[in-house]
């Protein structure tokens, strides 16, 4: 039984600014100051809303560098370190470990896919190889693949596999996950839009694209759910449902860096294969963020 979460509220799945230059450092140690000062309890850095897909391998560990070292100390980091080649997530891995990360985030792999089989012989390989714990991130929308609940319970004695990010989007699994990892390991909501359901039935907090643009409001949710305030942390989420799903009315992170963009945070720069958000869809989201006085 685990006594300690990674985090417990909400961890900001962070952008990374980009120009065409490469990162923006300037603006990225900014972001990661007003997050912290907003109060978020964690930071992932280079997962699919950091485009750590499109990164290279210097900008990638030098993203998760420069985040433990601007953070130092004041939050988590957890450093997305997966990848659909094992041994390079097991050399990225050591490397965000030596790097002073508190956590990884790794992604099922992507393309390739994998059996179950495979799937527990890669989370082992990459858990031995690894001094941090690790969250393992179910996304199987975007990677074509998915963990499941059996799988999990395969993997959960393992002394560095700690937690889970539920992106499945299918809270059947998830409550049966729920229910046959017990206290083993920690479950993460991937998904904004199932923060308090996920809650419900135990989970620790969200993994979350919304608190980039509303860090405090996002930790007010879990914050009611811990207080005891079920109501009020239902509420919240069924307020900011159509800001969440405005967030991915184009793949992710397009309408978040065009959010963050229009907030003064970044340039509103992607790269390819993504491109700028379409105008009537930034429009609808500029609607409702300007409802939540964001603008």
């Amino acid at each position: 039984m685990r006594t300690e979460p990674i985090f417990r509220g909400v961890a900001t799945a962070l952008i990374t600014p980009l120009c065409e230059s490469g990162i923006d450092f300037d603006a990225f140690g900014r972001v990661i100051d007003w997050q912290i000062e907003q109060g978020i309890n964690a930071l992932v850095i280079a997962g699919t809303t950091g485009e750590g897909s499109t990164l290279t391998d210097e900008e990638h560990r030098e993203a998760i560098r420069f985040s433990v070292e601007r953070t130092a100390g004041r939050v988590p980091i957890i450093a997305g370190t997966g990848s659909n080649d094992t041994a390079y997530a097991i050399d990225l891995s050591r490397y965000a470990c030596e790097a002073g990360a508190d956590a990884l985030l790794v992604v099922t792999p992507y393309y390739n896919k994998a059996t179950q089989k495979g799937l527990i012989t890669m989370y082992t390989a990459i858990a031995d190889a690894s001094t941090k714990p690790l969250i393992l991130y179910n996304v199987p929308s975007r990677t074509g693949v998915g963990i499941e609940p059996s799988t999990y319970l395969a993997l959960a004695d393992h002394p560095n596999i700690a937690a889970i990010k539920e992106a499945n989007g299918n809270i059947s699994k998830i409550v049966e996950t729920a229910a046959l990892v017990g206290d083993k390991l920690d479950i993460y909501s991937g998904n904004d839009d199932q923060v308090v359901p996920i809650l419900s039935v135990g989970g620790q907090g969200v993994i979350s694209v919304l608190s980039n643009i509303m860090p405090a409001q996002t930790v007010e949710m879990c914050d009611r759910w811990f207080r005891g305030d079920a109501a009020g942390a239902a509420a919240l989420q069924k307020e900011y449902l159509p800001l969440m799903n405005a967030l991915f009315s184009e793949v992710n992170p397009i309408p978040v860096k065009a959010a963050m963009a229009a907030m003064g945070w970044c340039e509103n720069y992607v790269r390819l294969p993504l491109t700028p958000m379409e105008e009537d869809h930034w429009q609808k989201l500029r609607a409702l963020m300007a409802a939540q006085g964001l603008l």
